[in-house]
């Protein structure tokens, strides 16, 4: 299923190549990745409450970066729940990758983090109304834009970024469309982005985040939950659609039995049963390191 020099792959299972090219460079990438963890767990990183400017008011974040030296940058963007520890904890490991790291608060127009703590239930009325509180003014027209685009001048202007290194995104749930969103406003800066079990990246409206595909410029990886999958078959067809057409390469994978939410580890239970998994979210660790190694070298 290749075209000219990439390839947008959808799979069920592990997955292949997007091209001859790429798959030696990923498996290289991976190879690295599986053979020298130590090396990369070794890289002792430096944690620090930031404050960052943005035209709607100042977010709280935390700013990871290795003890010494300048990295390529990275800008997580946080599941639904926040800015609280398991998302220091994601920064704080890609950071000890050698990137620099900035995770932010998305819900600072309304409170700091963090704002929901592990008795949070997606069942819970109370819990479910306070979410679409935090998360509105996030959906607001431009909104995620303007963020995005303050958040990498953020990381720019310190010294431990190195700029003539892309920039890299991830998102997790209602990050995911912020990746897209995130590649899409600075298609020059941003030069991979990775959505894990992305909520919302294909919608009936103008403004699906998949209709950007055009204006993206960085290599992009999708991770898609078994039960997303489930009530939305069709989206990761779209998805592959777009970024063909679009000639972006992608790589959209659906993870078998992996539930929305299983990169996650603080992810309440669902019907009595854990979200996270802890294979799969290995799984898409390796994926993400091996996209980086590739993409912002």
């Amino acid at each position: 299923m290749t075209h000219d020099d990439q390839d947008h792959n959808i799979h069920e299972g592990p997955s292949h190549d997007w091209s001859r090219r790429d798959f030696v460079a990923l498996s290289v990438a991976a190879g690295l990745a599986a053979t020298v963890p130590a090396l990369a767990a070794e890289l002792p990183v430096i944690e620090t409450n930031v404050e960052v400017k943005t035209p709607d008011g100042t977010s709280d974040a935390v700013f990871i970066h290795p003890a010494t030296g300048s990295y390529a940058g990275v800008l997580v963007w946080t599941d639904a729940l926040g800015l609280r520890p398991a998302m220091h904890d994601i920064g704080k490991r890609i950071a000890a990758e050698g990137y620099s790291v900035l995770v932010p608060n998305p819900f600072y127009r309304t409170a700091k983090a963090p704002v929901f703590d592990a008795s949070f239930s997606f069942q819970n009325q109370a819990d479910m109304a306070k979410l679409q509180q935090m998360t509105g003014p996030l959906k607001e027209p431009g909104a995620a834009e303007k963020d995005a685009i303050a958040y990498i001048a953020f990381l720019d202007a310190q010294p431990q970024v190195n700029k003539a290194k892309k920039i890299g995104t991830q998102g997790y749930c209602m990050g995911g469309p912020l990746v897209v969103q995130t590649a899409a406003a600075l298609p020059k800066r941003v030069g991979a982005g990775a959505s894990f079990h992305g909520g919302g990246l294909v919608t009936d409206k103008p403004d699906s985040p998949h209709l950007l595909a055009p204006k993206i410029k960085a290599r992009m990886y999708f991770g898609i939950a078994s039960n997303d999958d489930a009530r939305q078959p069709d989206a990761k067809d779209k998805l592959k659609q777009a970024f063909a057409a679009a000639n972006v390469p992608a790589e959209i994978e659906v993870y078998p039995g992996a539930l929305h939410g299983w990169c996650v580890p603080d992810m309440p239970l669902q019907d009595g049963k854990p979200i996270y998994s802890k294979p799969d979210a290995e799984r898409a660790w390796s994926k993400l390191v091996a996209l980086y190694k590739t993409a912002l070298a």
